[in-house]
């Protein structure tokens, strides 16, 4: 059943753009609603990256924990927030609601900061990554149906590659005053990881006060979205963009690893950040050009770009020796991610039914937080039994795999 969804997914991938869509995305304008949201991702991901680009080494160096412990970790939470965001978009659909949700799960993430900074083990410290997540399972569905809901369809990709853009941009900016602060503190975790409670606060500040859902019309339908008639009306074009979204989160792992790869090349670990900055700043770049591109080109071609990258940026993070080498494997890791992170998105609000938006992305995310724990769990698995090399080679060897199906498939839907 997995191979035929998978081999037929042609209407879920391949949706081109008609001519009259392109002229109409051409002249429409991008929500200013879209750019607030933007920037509130923007605060919560610089608070949330100043925190991540240390985390590995507080837990390795401070806390001693290992790299498997770690990876189980970091995949617990990422599948934790994926996971969440079911039920969360499940009860936006049923309330017909989006901002609430998002805010309160703004709201629990940034109470979770503090956590980190007072912590005395390794506990604590899973308990603040865990509520965490959660809050960001809370906000992540509701918030992207927003966006669908906001955003004309012959934008959409451009919308979701901005928003992306925007958080990628403050994935740039923590890590940056995460290295700037640790230099002029000399390596004061617990102080840096204070100083990121601010723009989580800021964050949900903005999106209370400034963004206003869309207008629901009178006697517009109201939807249980767990009544199997209603699950029904999410078509086998949305099912095979979660299996193939899943199949591409085993291919990767999470950006905890890549922190464990520059600490263990020697960096200083004060400069460690820096290597998630370089991923950062070429996906903030890439999101919304890869976005624009979506909403006019093969969404099957733009996938098997991403996967022909993040095969680069494995086999180049495995046998890097240096900085040169490492730099080179993270640009290339931060292209994969522009090109497809938006992109699904926006697949997924093209193959859902608007009243069933928030449970589509739950769903999706359900598939993809599996997969990400299984990733990273293997992923740790690896490092601890094989070394870090062999880590990337495993995931570059899966990415293989997912572009081979990939290009078998839709070069016979094509036939």
């Amino acid at each position: 059943m997995a191979v035929r969804l998978l081999g037929d997914f042609e209407d879920a991938v391949s949706v081109g753009t008609p001519a009259s869509q392109d002229r109409a995305a051409a002249h429409a304008r991008i929500p200013t609603a879209i750019w607030t949201l933007g920037y509130v991702s923007m605060l919560m991901d610089i608070s949330s990256e100043m925190i991540h680009s240390l985390l590995p080494m507080f837990l390795a160096g401070t806390l001693g924990v290992s790299a498997l412990a770690i990876g189980i970790i970091e995949g617990l939470a990422e599948s934790t927030a994926l996971i969440v965001k079911v039920f969360s978009g499940a009860l936006s659909d049923w309330f017909g609601r989006r901002k609430s949700l998002a805010v309160f799960g703004y709201a629990l993430a940034a109470l979770s900061k503090p956590l980190f900074a007072i912590a005395s083990g390794a506990g604590l410290v899973v308990v603040a990554r865990l509520v965490d997540r959660v809050g960001k399972g809370i906000r992540g569905a509701p918030r992207d149906a927003l966006v669908a809901d906001l955003t004309p369809p012959a934008i959409r990709g451009a919308a979701f590659g901005l928003r992306q853009a925007l958080d990628t941009v403050g994935a740039l900016l923590g890590p940056l005053l995460a290295t700037g602060l640790m230099l002029l503190w000399a390596n004061e975790f617990r102080s840096v990881l204070w100083v990121a409670t601010i723009p989580a606060l800021l964050a949900v500040a903005l999106l209370a006060a400034a963004v206003r859902e869309p207008e629901r019309h009178e006697g517009e339908k109201k939807v249980n979205p767990i009544r199997p008639e209603n699950i029904r009306e999410l078509g086998r074009p949305f099912w095979q963009v979660v299996l193939l979204g899943a199949v591409f989160t085993l291919a990767r792992f999470s950006d905890a690893f890549l922190v464990l790869r520059a600490q263990r090349l020697g960096v200083p670990v004060a400069l460690v950040p820096l290597t998630m900055v370089v991923m950062n700043l070429v996906y903030a770049a890439s999101a919304f050009p890869f976005g624009q591109l979506a909403d006019r080109m093969s969404h099957a071609a733009l996938l098997g770009g991403g996967l022909i990258f993040l095969i680069a940026s494995d086999l180049l993070l495995a046998v890097a020796q240096s900085w040169p080498g490492l730099m080179a494997g993270l640009a290339l890791w931060g292209i994969h991610m522009g090109m497809t992170q938006g992109l699904f998105a926006a697949m997924v609000a093209d193959t859902a039914p608007a009243e069933l938006r928030g449970t589509a992305y739950g769903v999706f995310n359900l598939a993809s937080g599996v997969a990400m724990l299984a990733a990273s769990v293997v992923a740790g698995w690896t490092w601890e039994s094989f070394g870090p090399s062999m880590t990337f080679y495993a995931g570059g060897a899966f990415a293989t795999l997912c572009l081979l199906v990939l290009a078998t498939r839709s070069k016979a839907t094509a036939s």
